[in-house]
């Protein structure tokens, strides 16, 4: 048997966390690791365990959502975050995603649907509410003409490894190609991420086709 799917909650109501952990206790292949009432003490967890994925609420006193959100990736980048929240406004969603969110569902959301979310976000599989997904799919669909410019926030270097990235070069190939080490290219990975505020190499692929920096591939 495979080992279970690992699992932080991040919620300052102890119900809520109580509700989802009596919940997810009842599946064989996810096990909660611990709770964080606040962004602060999911940092401190996050360093520590380093879980598969992290339920994570918007709305906290002290270090948001957000801001944990986008600490947590830092500390723990193979870390899969699923925004767990009542909030699916413009200035709620987009900040969760770009900070490195993979999932954004409400919590109306049934417990076999979060359970399956978990599993996804595990695989690296993006789940969405569907009013968060058609917000998102307007603002990708209304994104080339801002992303134009940002570029040259990446040094030279960057703009290499990110061409190569949306070529769909592995960090192997991109050492080879470039005569440096996979560690070098690995840190030019995240900070391409940083920058540009992106979750993943596919959101970078994405960025740089819209960018111009390389066109997008037609097969």
């Amino acid at each position: 048997m495979s080992q279970p799917i690992t699992l932080l909650i991040v919620d300052d109501h102890q119900l809520v966390r109580w509700g989802i952990r009596t919940f997810l206790a009842t599946q064989a292949d996810i096990a909660v690791l611990a709770e964080a009432a606040s962004g602060k003490e999911a940092l401190l967890l996050a360093a520590e365990l380093a879980p598969d994925v992290a339920l994570m609420d918007l709305v906290m006193p002290g270090l948001d959502g957000v801001e944990t959100t986008r600490r947590l990736k830092q500390i723990s980048p193979r870390t899969q975050i699923i925004i767990l929240t009542s909030y699916h406004k413009d200035e709620h969603i987009f900040p969760a995603i770009r900070a490195g969110a993979l999932s954004y569902v409400l919590k109306d959301i049934g417990t076999a649907e979060l359970a399956d979310a978990v599993r996804k976000a595990a695989r690296g599989e993006a789940v969405m509410h569907p009013h968060v997904a058609a917000r998102v799919v307007q603002e990708l669909q209304a994104t080339p003409s801002r992303n134009s410019g940002m570029t040259p926030t990446l040094s030279e270097r960057e703009q290499e490894v990110l061409r190569l990235i949306a070529e769909g070069s592995s960090n192997t190939e991109i050492a080879e190609r470039l005569i440096i080490s996979e560690n070098t290219v690995k840190s030019h990975v995240s900070n391409i991420l940083g920058k540009l505020h992106l979750a993943d190499r596919t959101q970078a692929a994405i960025y740089a086709w819209r960018a111009g920096v390389v066109g997008k591939p037609t097969g």
